[in-house]
């Protein structure tokens, strides 16, 4: 074994893995990357079809985005952000609220998605205290959704093999029906249902507005509970009973924002303006770690008072507004403008649609997903009944080892097989990703089916 993975398996400790399948898998020693290629420490390239973790966004080592990162450092590395501001802070807030849903007009800085979250629902919270309608304590968010990892994010996320362990900790909320129009929570077709899935929401909010904060969601797709793509008019009728029971809407963009559904924003596909939205990832294209939460002037007004009052919302990070990952902020929408990369797009998504088309032909895809240059492939054992593989089975980490052997960075949920790729891939790239992921998928379905 490599000396470096040694030291690696002996000092680390790997995220979403059990260390002990290290042993006889080890991880991959990447040594550099260029535009949507790592290259590991033998030169063997593979494609990073998943946007090492849906964050990349312009590609690897961007030359404006280094360039930015690399000036900001001759002038200032950072400054806490509690009574003190800088120019790269001031022109991402500006620049976000410019190309953001009307009615956001404020900016909250944070470390991560986790984060910008936490933010949300602390403001939310305090807001109605602040109000004095201290009765608003509560969160409804989808049964699959996923928010983050901290326990308060966990708490609003759903129950299943990634947090079930920490659920003691959690605080209660209340739980919907996903929109999951592949397996349906109320048996319906999506061709001839009214969007019956908002039934319970209209319910829950009918009966206990009173004691609800907000309403927590993924728009257009819920990322790691399974990249569900759901109907634009179900999160349209969200916003509406928010609005009709006064309660937040809070969407996270976490994953979806920064042009991944072919839009700026999901929440401008359904053209929907929320109290709260909660930005990571793509922000700075993956370069560093930043988180911004933004919400309206009606929140932050309720913030806004004599400190006697104690309305201050007490919340904060030692990195917050950090002004070398503000300066890859502006640097990745910089490149938005300058590469036009929505309107390239527009050229790249028929493509990725026609060719994930093709998966549905192959006997265990059962559904097949899609939105912007986001796409999902949902295997079964029997397309009649829908009936999942098992855990046991591990045909996510099969058809992962696969992928590697055929370039690929495939990183299954479960029993759903994802493509998250940068923006910037090219039309001969993407046609080429698709093809190796037909044949390991198709591989994997006739080795487990053949069993």
């Amino acid at each position: 074994m490599d000396k470096w993975l040694k030291k690696d398996l002996k000092f680390i400790w790997h995220p979403y893995t059990q260390m002990k399948d290290c042993r006889k898998f080890p991880p991959i020693l990447i040594e550099k990357a260029v535009g949507v290629k790592l290259y590991d420490n033998k030169g063997r390239f593979y494609y990073d079809t998943i946007s090492s973790w849906w964050c990349n966004v312009h590609g690897h080592n961007h030359p404006r985005i280094k360039a930015a990162i690399k000036k900001q450092l001759d002038s200032l590395e950072h400054v806490l952000f509690a009574g003190f501001t800088h120019k790269p802070a001031i022109l991402l807030a500006e620049r976000l609220i410019s190309i953001s849903p009307k009615g956001l007009t404020k900016v909250f800085f944070s470390d991560d998605g986790s984060t910008s979250v936490e933010v949300a629902l602390k403001m939310s919270f305090q807001y109605w205290q602040n109000k004095g309608i201290t009765e608003k304590v509560k969160f409804v968010s989808l049964d699959s959704g996923y928010h983050g990892d901290t326990v308060g994010t966990m708490s609003i996320s759903g129950v299943d093999l990634f947090n079930k362990v920490f659920s003691p900790l959690f605080f209660r909320s209340y739980k919907i029906p996903s929109p999951y129009c592949y397996r349906c929570p109320m048996n319906k077709e999506r061709d001839s249902c009214n969007i019956d899935c908002i039934t319970p929401l209209a319910r829950l909010l009918k009966e206990r507005s009173r004691e609800i904060a907000g309403i927590i969601l993924e728009p257009l797709v819920m990322a790691a509970g399974g990249m569900i793509v759901y109907p634009k008019e179900y999160l349209i009728k969200v916003a509406a009973l928010a609005r009709k029971y006064n309660v937040h809407l809070i969407v996270d963009e976490v994953a979806t924002g920064f042009g991944r559904t072919g839009k700026m924003f999901a929440c401008d596909i359904a053209d929907v303006r929320p109290d709260f939205m909660c930005l990571s990832k793509g922000i700075t294209s993956g370069y560093l770690p930043l988180g911004v939460t933004l919400t309206t002037d009606k929140i932050y007004k309720a913030f806004y008072a004599d400190y006697k009052e104690n309305k201050t919302f007490y919340h904060g990070h030692t990195y917050t507004a950090n002004p070398i990952c503000c300066s890859a902020a502006l640097a990745t929408l910089k490149v938005f403008e300058e590469e036009k990369t929505l309107e390239k797009m527009r050229k790249t998504m028929p493509l990725f649609a026609a060719g994930l088309e093709r998966f549905r032909q192959l006997p265990a895809v059962g559904d097949v997903r899609y939105v912007g240059l986001i796409g999902a492939v949902e295997l079964v054992k029997d397309k009649k009944t829908k009936k999942s593989f098992s855990f046991e089975e591990r045909i996510g980490l099969k058809i992962y080892k696969e992928g590697l052997k055929r370039n690929l960075i495939l990183r299954p949920l479960g029993n759903i097989v994802y493509l998250f790729p940068p923006l910037c891939v090219k039309k001969d790239e993407l046609e080429d990703v698709l093809g190796r992921a037909y044949t390991v998928i198709k591989r994997q379905i006739k080795i487990s089916l053949d069993k």
